[in-house]
């Protein structure tokens, strides 16, 4: 039994829309919530947190029902966007996916390459859509490098962030893992989808500051195929940046996922020109939970399945063992 809604949830939705649920209406997932509740391919049925206040207050912005229990969202949703901390991912989408319920997980996919490989075979053995909320790769700024078709030689990634606000009685968001597990991965994907030649070097380093894992890193990863990538990772910074550098043999690409804008540098001779890239605005979650919708609709590929973010674990996972390395 539902309790904490606001209005009689319809037991069938139209046709051509998903019955979806939101578990977890922190920071981010009460975003997830208010974007389902805005889009035509989405039935938001409900939302489910361990904060029962917190999802009453949700539930009832958006005139939706409360779930008592992950267990209550089966038989009433088909799909579900998981948005808990990651050291809970594997259990709470473990459960999801034996119940039959396609999921797009916040990301990183799970808090070790064990629990990501365990969620990506049950996928696998469901038959189930599994996305993973790589939100960059929705950002409208990414399409000028896909629309190039060739590899870079050289990257150079930036992600700053202040520290996250304390919650009661829990960490800080994000800070139960390692900055380059919270931040840093979102470019370590980008970077393994744009590159596509496996890692042969990592060099890192990283310090906690303010919580006990790594709250800034540094790596420079050398592919197989010549690339090298240089990426940075801060959750102590008092600004906010998320850039991107390409160097190919003729231009350079400049690229501010932030401010969706973005330039692009060509030889000309003995010169260097400078041209502004033109570029559609528009907001990267509500791409990618679109893009979800339109899996669970007509069974499409993701963007960033969970294998694909289970590779990104993987080499996050690995970077923080070589800064530990470093540090011992």
């Amino acid at each position: 039994m539902l309790f904490g809604s606001a209005k009689t949830v319809p037991t069938t939705p139209p046709a051509n829309r998903v019955k979806v649920g939101v578990i977890g209406v922190g920071a981010l997932g009460q975003h997830h919530a208010r974007i389902y509740s805005e889009l035509p391919e989405a039935q938001l049925m409900g939302v489910y947190d361990v904060d029962a206040a917190r999802a009453a207050g949700i539930a009832k912005k958006h005139g939706v029902a409360v779930f008592p229990t992950l267990e209550s969202l089966v038989g009433q949703c088909e799909a579900a966007s998981v948005v808990v901390p990651t050291d809970r991912h594997r259990e709470v989408a473990g459960l999801l996916l034996k119940h039959g319920l396609h999921l797009l997980v916040e990301k990183p996919i799970a808090a070790t390459t064990t629990e990501a490989e365990q969620l990506v075979e049950l996928a696998g053995e469901k038959n189930l859509i599994l996305q993973v909320g790589h939100v960059e790769r929705f950002n409208p700024v990414l399409g000028f490098l896909d629309g190039l078709q060739k590899p870079p030689r050289f990257i150079e990634a930036h992600r700053l962030a202040p520290y996250p606000p304390q919650r009661e009685g829990l960490h800080p968001r994000g800070t139960e893992v390692s900055v380059v597990l919270d931040l840093m991965i979102h470019d370590l994907e980008v970077i393994l989808h744009l590159v596509r030649s496996p890692v042969k070097a990592i060099h890192a380093v990283g310090i906690p500051v303010l919580s006990p894992t790594e709250d800034i890193a540094n790596v420079r990863l050398v592919f197989e195929n010549g690339c090298v990538a240089n990426v940075t990772a801060s959750r102590i910074s008092p600004e906010r940046l998320r850039k991107i550098r390409t160097f190919f043999p003729d231009c350079y690409v400049s690229l501010d996922y932030q401010d969706q804008s973005g330039e692009i540098y060509r030889k000309d001779g003995p010169v260097i020109t400078r041209e502004q890239i033109a570029i559609e605005r528009g907001d990267a979650l509500t791409n990618e939970l679109r893009a979800f919708l339109r899996c669970v609709l007509h069974r499409d590929q993701p963007k960033v399945s969970g294998a694909r973010a289970a590779e990104a674990l993987k080499l996050a996972v690995a970077i923080v063992h070589r800064i530990r390395e470093g540090a011992s």
